[in-house]
């Protein structure tokens, strides 16, 4: 998400910089591109020295810009951004994103505290939680997007059997992802009389569970579905895995908006996601998308089986998904609601809305 805002930015006549707080591969890709990025070695938040010292650079590095406006990524790192603009002078210009759905945790209570002109969320459900916590900022709500996808003529990467409906879950191994949940769902279909395949496509990224995602292999195995579910591990690129689906499930409960519904959609694929959170917004039940009733095992069975059994099903929600997808989510798109709400801030028209129109862009000159 944040790369396409980076190129529609450019696109539009912003003067980008970024600053990043660790070292990695995107920070050198970007400045490839023409961006200017800046590291630095932030450490953790509890250690207070590297914390204040992190803070003293952002701080020079927003005397050195003067940008019209400061983005703060997440809630995490609003806890450097808006003290190095208070340092600097320019408390004024910061707004930051929210895109969890927040549950007061620390890190969200800390981040509210802080100044900010607004929070951004890309989902109702998150604004709703932000909105009620103190003290009470300005928000705007802004749909996410993605890339429509590139025509590929090749095999897909995945030997998978014919015949079978092929599930598939994308996403990090993580519980509240709900990989355990799909796979019960799984066992509870075949109990049901009907057969699939499920490929699960993710790995241990970051080392954030790794029990949990030790776990999934066991699971596989004590419920009998050994012959029936891959495991691709960590892959560069979902995109040809998901193509090789017949139907996309977002299990997440809840989902703060579900971009991986989006490269489903984008692709024809018929998606399936919990009631709940961000999914509610981009799939009407029945038309683009099947809503379960919650991420419980049974619930997700249900709202798979008929698409399991109606191969017709499948594709008429799969061309109606990939015709809201190009309607409303796409980076374009995506990039052009971005960008009218930056420019409205910048020029001192804050506003806040709850689902944002797909407006033409306003042409831009400006530092961010």
């Amino acid at each position: 998400m944040l790369q396409a805002l980076l190129e529609g930015g450019q696109a539009n006549g912003y003067e980008l910089r970024l600053v990043f707080l660790e070292p990695g591969p995107w920070p050198e890709r970007l400045r490839r591109s023409g961006i200017d990025v800046d590291v630095i070695a932030a450490g953790r938040i509890r250690q207070p020295h590297r914390w204040i010292a992190a803070v003293s650079q952002l701080a020079a590095i927003m005397r050195r810009a003067e940008p019209d406006l400061i983005i703060d990524w997440a809630a995490k790192t609003h806890l450097y951004g808006a003290p190095a603009a208070m340092r600097s002078g320019m408390a004024d210009r910061v707004l930051w994103w929210q895109h969890a759905i927040p549950h007061r945790n620390w890190i969200d209570q800390c981040a509210t505290l802080l100044p900010a002109i607004a929070i951004g969320c890309t989902a109702s459900a998150a604004a709703e939680a932000q909105r009620r916590m103190s003290p009470s900022r300005p928000m705007f709500v802004m749909a996410a997007g993605t890339s429509v996808p590139p025509t590929r003529a090749e095999p897909g990467p995945l030997e998978l059997p014919a015949g079978v409906p092929v599930i598939g879950l994308v996403g990090r191994l993580q519980r509240w992802k709900g990989q355990d949940r799909l796979l019960r769902a799984q066992a509870i279909l075949r109990e049901r009389g009907h057969d699939s395949h499920v490929v699960i496509v993710g790995g241990d990224s970051f080392g954030l569970e790794p029990e949990y995602a030790s776990s999934l292999p066991r699971i596989v195995i004590e419920l009998g579905l050994a012959d029936s579910v891959t495991m691709t591990g960590e892959v560069a690129d979902a995109g040809p895995y998901i193509e090789q689906m017949d139907v996309l499930v977002n299990a997440s409960d809840p989902e703060p908006f579900g971009i991986v519904l989006l490269e489903g959609m984008a692709r024809g694929v018929s998606v399936v996601a919990v009631d709940a959170g961000g999914p509610t917004e981009i799939l009407t039940d029945g038309v683009t998308g099947m809503l379960a009733r919650s991420g419980a095992p049974g619930d997700l069975a249900d709202a798979l089986e008929p698409l399991l059994t109606s191969p017709r099903l499948r594709g008429e929600i799969g061309e109606a998904g990939r015709a809201r997808f190009a309607c409303e989510f796409t980076d374009a798109a995506m990039c052009k609601r971005f960008v009218d709400h930056l420019n409205r801030l910048i020029a001192g028209k804050q506003h806040v809305v709850e689902r944002d129109p797909l407006a033409p862009a306003l042409g831009a000159e400006h530092r961010a």
